[in-house]
C-alpha cells in the first residue's frame, strides 16, 4: 500500500511550502492540489492555482510524486494543459502524476457563462480530453479530430522524461468512465460515492468500494487488460470520513482498503476548521506507518502501450 496526501491550495506560499516539504519528510509516496478555480464552501477563501502550486512544490522536494486531484475539462483544453504538464515533469525530474475527472457541474463550470452540458456530452468531453491528454504526453506530434477537441500538428519538444509518458490516473465512477480508465490509465481513482452526500465513515463505504471494485475488473475485461495492472487508489475525502480520527483510525481504513484491492490511499491535510477539521500533529502518530514505498508510481503495473481509440482520428 502506498500513501498520498491532498494539500489544498488555500494557504499563501510561505505556509504552504512547509506542507509539502513535511508531506515528503512524513514518508508519503505521493502530494496532490485540486485543480480549481473556486471549491465549494472556500468560494471566496483564499484559494491558489494549482500548476504554479505544484511547480514551487517541485523546487523544494525530492522524492515525492506530485499530481493534480483532478485537472478536468470546465478549465483546460488538452493542448496547453498536457504542454503544462510535460514542464511540470521536466521539471520535477519525472515525479508527476496527472489527475483527470470529468468536471462536475458547480462554480468551475458556471464561471465561464456556458450553459451545462447533458450527462451524455460531458462524458464524451471526458472522454476526448483524457484520450488525447494522453496522446500528447506520450507523442511527439499528434493530430486528433473529436465532437469537442482538435490538435493538428501538435508537438510536444522534448517530450516527457517518464516514457512513454506521464502516467494518467482517472476518477471514474460510472460504467463508461471506468471502460475509460481501463483504456487509458495507469490509476483508478474513487472517492466512494459518486456525489457529495451524507458524510459517511470509511467503514460504510466498504460495500460500496467493493461493488466499484468488482465492475472496475469487468471493465478491464471488456478492454482486454489485465485488471491487476491497473493501480487502484482510494481517496478518503468528504465521502469517507474518520480515516483520521486516530491512529487507530487510518490503521483500519488502510486495512480495508488493502484488502479491498487497492494500491493507494489519500488522505488530506488537517485543517483549523471545516472541511477537514482535523489534529495536524495525528501526521507525525502516523508517519511510522507509512515508509516510503520502493515504487512512489500509484499504479502496480504499466501504463498501457496500445494507441488510445480516438473520437474521429489521430497521428
Amino acid at each position: 500500500m502506498r500513501h498520498g496526501i491532498v494539500i489544498l491550495p488555500d494557504e499563501s506560499w510561505s505556509e504552504a511550502a512547509r506542507r509539502w516539504r513535511r508531506a515528503e519528510q512524513l514518508g508519503f509516496d505521493h502530494a496532490w492540489t485540486f485543480d480549481h478555480l473556486m471549491w465549494r464552501g472556500l468560494r471566496e477563501h483564499t484559494w491558489f492555482s494549482a500548476m504554479p502550486t505544484l511547480t514551487a512544490a517541485a523546487g523544494i522536494t525530492h522524492r515525492i510524486r506530485l499530481g493534480t486531484l483532478v485537472a478536468n475539462p470546465n478549465l483546460r483544453h488538452p493542448l496547453t494543459f498536457a504542454k503544462e504538464i510535460m514542464t511540470l515533469d521536466d521539471i520535477s525530474e519525472g515525479r508527476v502524476v496527472c489527475g483527470i475527472g470529468a468536471g462536475a457541474p458547480g462554480w468551475d463550470a458556471e464561471v465561464f457563462g456556458a450553459a451545462p452540458l447533458p450527462p451524455g456530452q460531458r462524458h464524451t468531453r471526458f472522454a476526448e480530453f483524457t484520450e488525447l491528454t494522453d496522446l500528447l504526453l506520450r507523442r511527439r506530434e499528434t493530430d486528433y479530430s473529436g465532437v469537442h477537441y482538435t490538435a493538428r500538428g501538435a508537438y510536444m519538444a522534448p517530450g516527457c522524461r517518464q516514457r512513454p509518458g506521464v502516467p494518467i490516473a482517472v476518477a471514474a465512477a460510472g460504467p463508461r468512465s471506468m471502460r475509460l480508465a481501463a483504456r487509458v490509465a495507469a490509476s483508478w481513482i474513487t472517492v466512494g460515492l459518486p456525489e457529495l452526500g451524507r458524510a459517511a465513515r470509511f467503514d460504510e463505504a466498504e460495500g460500496l468500494l467493493r461493488d466499484q471494485a468488482g465492475r472496475l475488473d469487468e471493465a478491464c475485461e471488456a478492454e482486454g487488460r489485465d485488471p491487476r495492472s491497473l493501480g487502484r487508489m482510494v481517496v478518503a475525502g468528504p465521502q469517507m470520513g474518520g480515516v483520521l480520527a486516530s491512529r487507530d483510525s487510518f490503521e483500519a481504513a488502510r486495512g480495508m482498503f488493502e484488502d479491498l484491492g487497492f494500491t493507494d490511499m489519500v488522505v488530506f491535510w488537517p485543517r483549523g476548521d471545516e472541511p477537514f477539521r482535523g489534529r495536524e500533529d495525528l501526521l507525525d502518530e502516523i508517519a511510522p506507518l507509512l515508509g516510503a514505498a520502493t515504487d512512489t508510481v500509484p499504479n502496480p503495473g504499466s501504463r498501457p502501450d496500445q494507441d488510445v481509440p480516438a473520437a474521429g482520428g489521430h497521428r
